[in-house]
């Protein structure tokens, strides 16, 4: 019997019986697979942080006199972390059922007895081997598609953010995993006329990738110079609520800014408002629109106007800015857990005489400092600021 895998497979072997690895080998000589072997969990640990392989066949048992199998049982999570995509064979001359039971659940993929016999063994191995190996080109494939659709998100993104007269822009895109369901869109009308859009589709990977490139497009389509918010957000809602699943829409905020006259109209559909931040240090919230996209056909929005000048800084941000969650915060503890929108504005207040880029950097890195670099949801920021 010879291994169908085009490759010559590469197996991991751990027991603490000599003699055993000994008869192993001999088995395995003939049939195409290179083993290396083994003898104690630590250094299976070792040998799949080091390397690459095909298959674990693993005992259960490594002190002598232990029966139990928990510390095969122990082993296979430290495995795991290395290679979650490890076929594992376990065996053991101790089983029973509620030890096989516990070792499927946790990941194993066959279950063999001491002492095996030739040919099941061998056709155990081969079957996890093709497996394992398809798993894995899977996955590749899946990652490749991933890549290839994070490219795509980046060039409908703006490739460089327009300068009006008497303001400046600065922004930050960081999908939590592959690709993302935020996105933002800044648009000159002219010198001095701006349109500026951010917008958080729920959900993530592909699907929330693929509608927020449809929202994307229906957002260039509208947004023209004479183009009122309140209007955009009626049709571009519209377009979404014929083509989007049960179960899915869209936050939206969409503003136009006219810098001579110092005046950003604005209509919000469910996003979290944005800050704006005067010179004097006071704050609007900028919330006034309607529901968000995707789910009512006939939803009206409202918009409404703020009076902008010299000095005064705009704050947007999705939600994985102020929902990511503290690095050392206990789960079950009484303290604040997430960033939280009132960190935010206070740390724009007490930065905003900073320049746009300085400013988006200054809370940037205060939220991944909170979040030790790990964020749990897609975090886009985007900073306006008046000269």
């Amino acid at each position: 019997m010879t291994t169908t895998c085009a490759v010559q497979p590469r197996i991991l072997i751990a027991d603490d019986q000599h003699d055993l690895l000994d008869a192993l080998r001999l088995l395995l000589k003939g049939e195409g697979i290179v083993m290396d072997t083994v003898t104690s969990p630590d250094a299976v640990v070792d040998a799949v942080a080091r390397g690459t392989y095909d298959l674990l066949l693993m005992d259960l048992n490594y002190t002598g006199d232990t029966t139990s199998g928990r510390e095969g049982i122990d082993l296979l999570a430290r495995v795991q972390q290395h290679d979650s995509l490890l076929p594992v064979v376990v065996m053991t001359g101790w089983g029973s059922v509620d030890l096989a039971v516990e070792a499927m659940r946790r990941g194993v993929c066959d279950f063999v007895q001491k002492p095996w016999d030739n040919y099941q063994l061998l056709n155990t191995l081969r079957t996890e081997i093709d497996k394992g190996r398809t798993r894995r080109q899977q996955r590749q494939l899946e990652a490749r598609e991933v890549d290839e659709a994070l490219r795509i998100q980046r060039k409908l993104l703006p490739a460089t953010l327009p300068q009006l007269d008497g303001c400046e822009l600065a922004a930050s895109w960081q999908p939590a995993s592959g690709v993302s369901g935020d996105c933002y869109d800044a648009i000159a009308f002219g010198p001095s006329r701006l349109g500026l859009s951010i917008a958080d589709v729920v959900g993530k990977g592909i699907p929330a990738a693929l509608l927020m490139s449809n929202l994307q497009a229906a957002v260039r389509a509208f947004a023209t110079e004479a183009a009122q918010p309140a209007e955009l957000c009626q049709q571009v809602n519209r377009i979404l609520c014929r083509n989007i699943a049960e179960g899915r829409f869209i936050s939206f905020f969409y503003c136009t800014l006219d810098t001579e006259l110092g005046v950003m109209t604005y209509s919000n559909a469910g996003h979290y408002p944005p800050i704006l931040v005067h010179v004097d240090g006071s704050v609007e919230r900028l919330g006034k629109g309607g529901p968000v996209m995707g789910v009512f056909a006939d939803a009206v929005y409202e918009q409404s106007r703020a009076a902008v000048g010299s000095g005064d800084r705009l704050v947007l941000f999705t939600d994985g800015m102020t929902e990511v969650l503290r690095a050392d915060a206990d789960p079950n503890g009484p303290e604040h857990l997430d960033f939280g929108e009132e960190r935010l504005m206070e740390l724009a207040v007490e930065h905003r005489a900073c320049s746009a880029p300085a400013l988006q950097a200054r809370l940037a890195t205060a939220v991944t400092t909170f979040a030790g670099g790990t964020f749990q949801d897609d975090a886009t920021l985007i900073i306006l600021a008046l000269d």
